[in-house]
């Protein structure tokens, strides 16, 4: 575990490095990519964005809610979490919007906040609570909707979320940690949380892996990205004191054709922002559900 030592060394890169590309979207919680590395974003009225990385927008979709995290499938379906709808909404290309899910039977969902896909379809949602409640879990939807709580040990205010390359670790941030953990989903039932990184004084937000095994962490404030090594090292990526470029950067995700752009959205602002990696960013998952799920999800 780190304690954030790297915190106080020059960042890795400068914010000048850093350049917005498209600007004009409602207040960005998240983005993401999608199968051919295109980037998704989404708005605080519902919006489901696609942008290019030349800076095109297209709005493709609506949720009707207030948009969150977002992930796609092999069907460019988008996934959005709607802190509104209190669900999991699926907008098809065509753009209609239907629920995935809103929760477990026992449990249904009050703030899902962050959403990844493994590669058998299985959907993770972080469900935040409230802030400071404690009152957070992170749900396991199976391909078609059916939902389970994964953990109620993941509590303090789950947010962003990433799987390592193998599937096997699932990290969260734990905003009100505040810090990173992660749990082994071979764990069994109601695996152990391990704490992987605390971050004092900080509202750790979004995450994202490079191929090299890198975690990258998106802080809501202060405006600084860190990055954490394989070994357990950590460094600031990058800091924006001035929080103009970086304002609130909440997600992180690399997109493009070699995924070697590194795109943050940025909440307090209108611009999603971008800078090219040396080390390209880790395959994500996109599993072709099939007609039966969604045939299922469009039902509920």
């Amino acid at each position: 575990m780190s304690e954030g030592d790297g915190a106080a060394a020059a960042p890795l890169m400068g914010i000048a490095e850093f350049e917005p590309f498209v600007d004009g979207l409602d207040h960005p919680e998240c983005v993401a990519c999608g199968p051919n590395g295109e980037i998704y974003a989404g708005g605080e009225a519902g919006q489901i964005y696609r942008v290019s990385l030349t800076g095109e927008v297209a709005q493709i979709g609506t949720t009707g809610g207030f948009v969150l995290g977002v992930c796609l499938d092999g069907d460019r379906n988008v996934y959005a979490c709607d802190s509104a709808h209190h669900a999991v909404m699926r907008v098809a290309p065509d753009g209609s919007a239907s629920t995935y899910s809103a929760g477990a039977p026992q449990r249904p969902m009050v703030t899902p906040n962050y959403l990844v896909f493994d590669a058998a379809g299985n959907l993770y949602v972080s469900e935040s609570g409230s802030w400071q409640g404690n009152d957070g879990c992170v749900f396991r939807v199976r391909p078609g909707g059916a939902t389970e709580v994964l953990s109620e040990r993941l509590s303090a205010f789950p947010n962003g979320m990433a799987l390592d390359a193998a599937d096997r670790y699932l990290y969260v941030v734990l905003s009100n940690l505040p810090g990173v953990a992660r749990i082994d989903l071979a764990a069994g039932a109601e695996p152990e949380p391990q704490e992987v990184v605390r971050l004092e004084r900080t509202v750790p937000d979004g995450l994202a892996f490079d191929a090299a095994g890198n975690l990258y962490i998106a802080c809501y404030t202060p405006d600084i990205i860190y990055r954490l090594a394989p070994d357990g090292t950590l460094a600031t990526l990058v800091d924006d004191w001035t929080g103009t470029i970086l304002a609130t950067p909440t997600n992180v995700a690399f997109c493009g054709p070699e995924l070697r752009t590194l795109v943050v959205a940025s909440l307090s602002r209108w611009h999603l922002t971008r800078t090219r990696m040396a080390i390209p960013g880790q395959l994500l998952r996109f599993p072709r559900l099939g007609a039966a799920a969604n045939e299922e999800a469009s039902a509920r």
